[in-house]
């Protein structure tokens, strides 16, 4: 029974100190600094997922016509609560490095990007035949 517990303790300390060694090469300031930038990521996606509803709205209409201004909404209530949950997490778990390197966990990281229209590849393509 020692024995297993002696090596549930060593393995166990290899774990939480294998990952900190992992991490040794990074400065202290730039860790910090990709925390704060997760932090307020996803405060700001928290806030700010609301917009959503509109921002779906718009560019679902833009690219489907008529149709997407039905459309729309409904995409939009469902990002809204997809930024909303993404940003609990961020903001949660802002001191933990993942995914990534305290990467963006979606795309675009914020809902004030992405606004540009879909470029159009048909030309290009039907051109090339």
């Amino acid at each position: 029974m020692k024995k297993v517990l002696l090596i549930a303790a060593f393995l166990s300390a290899f774990v939480v100190l294998g990952s900190g060694l992992a991490t040794a090469d990074q400065q202290p300031e730039i860790i910090a600094e990709k925390m704060a930038i997760k932090l307020t990521r996803g405060v700001a996606n928290v806030v700010t997922s609301i917009v959503e509803v509109p921002k779906q709205t718009i560019l679902t209409g833009r690219d489907m016509g008529p149709v997407g201004y039905i459309i729309g909404p409904i995409k939009g209530v469902g990002m809204t609560f997809y930024r909303g949950v993404i940003g609990v997490v961020e903001t949660v778990f802002c001191m933990v490095p993942q995914p990534g390197y305290y990467d963006p966990m979606m795309d675009p990281e914020f809902v004030w990007q992405g606004w540009e229209p879909k470029r159009d590849t048909t030309k290009a393509i039907s051109e090339g035949m």
